[in-house]
């Protein structure tokens, strides 16, 4: 119903929310002194408290309308590794932005549910979420969690190396929105059969003047290469702590790669080559927790009697 990025544009001198979404994600690096555009999720947790307030109530009335007869059930996926205290504040903030209930479920369990894996099986399924500000990886049995492990790397982290990449080599400073579109269109993390390259724009660092340049895709993969290895290590791990039968089944099935950052090029087949486990990305990966989440609401008493979700 509703896809939008978590960014706001906010007036500094009076706190006013000016827009949120795709709207505010245009004015990244684009906004006079007086308006900020932030993101206020960080890591995957709320970073600011208020303005995450604000976004979600501009969220419920563009969906349910500002008038409405009942106040909605809200779901909010939080990645695995979350505390108590940063559970309780989504909680908080989805009721103090006009939900009637809230509840919140693991990202890896809405990815599971989303990418159509029959969790409630008693075999081992592999989940690997690649999401803005965490990975989460997660084996799941029986509905549900049997090991999991949250590492605060993601998209954001890949559009950093990418913007420190080109701002140590080329002296050039670009923004976050460039640094996604190089990700997107010519970022990979395996050798491509094909070398991608584009122009790129930003700002003389030494000269101070606009100037552009031409970046391949191979130094792009260079410079993501810290980021994946931290992925890659931290999915070993997970493998090396799951139980022996489980490790049998996710040999069978394979592991499943959801989320925006499963779309980057050769992911799939980089993890296969350090694990020597079948690695798939999974249909709509993009969407997988979205539509997950709306599953396991409709779903919701099965769900509850799985332990899956986390109320106050």
């Amino acid at each position: 119903m509703l896809n939008e990025p978590t960014v706001v544009a906010i007036n500094t001198k009076n706190g006013q929310v000016l827009s949120v979404g795709n709207e505010a994600r245009e004015m990244l690096g684009r906004t006079p002194g007086n308006i900020a555009a932030i993101r206020p999720l960080k890591d995957g947790v709320i970073a600011d408290y208020t303005t995450t307030q604000k976004m979600l109530e501009y969220l419920i009335n563009k969906v349910c309308g500002p008038r409405r007869i009942f106040r909605p059930v809200l779901m909010i996926c939080v990645p695995s590794g979350v505390t108590n205290v940063e559970r309780r504040a989504v909680i908080l903030a989805a009721k103090s932005s006009g939900a009637g209930e809230a509840m919140v479920i693991e990202e890896p369990m809405a990815a599971a549910i989303g990418a159509g894996l029959p969790i409630a099986s008693p075999g081992g399924n592999m989940v690997v979420d690649l999401g803005g500000g965490t990975t989460d990886i997660a084996v799941i049995s029986l509905g549900g969690i049997v090991i999991s492990a949250s590492i605060r790397v993601g998209g954001n982290k890949l559009d950093e190396a990418i913007i420190r990449h080109i701002r140590n080599t080329y002296n050039l400073m670009i923004g976050e929105p460039t640094a996604e579109e190089i990700k997107i269109k010519i970022g990979s993390a395996y050798p491509l059969a094909q070398e991608l390259k584009m122009e790129v724009r930003g700002r003389d660092m030494v000269a101070g003047l606009p100037r552009t340049i031409q970046v391949t895709s191979e130094e792009v993969r260079d410079a993501l290469t810290e980021p994946v290895r931290q992925i890659a290590e931290k999915l070993c791990t997970v493998l090396e702590e799951t139980p022996p039968e489980l490790a049998s089944d996710i040999i069978e099935r394979g592991i499943t790669l959801t989320g925006g950052g499963a779309l980057l090029r050769g992911l799939d087949r980089l993890l296969y080559s350090v694990t020597e486990i079948p690695v798939r990305v999974a249909d709509n990966a993009l969407d997988c927790v979205a539509i997950g989440t709306g599953r396991a609401l409709e779903e919701i008493d099965n769900i509850r009697k799985s332990g899956a979700v986390s109320e106050l």
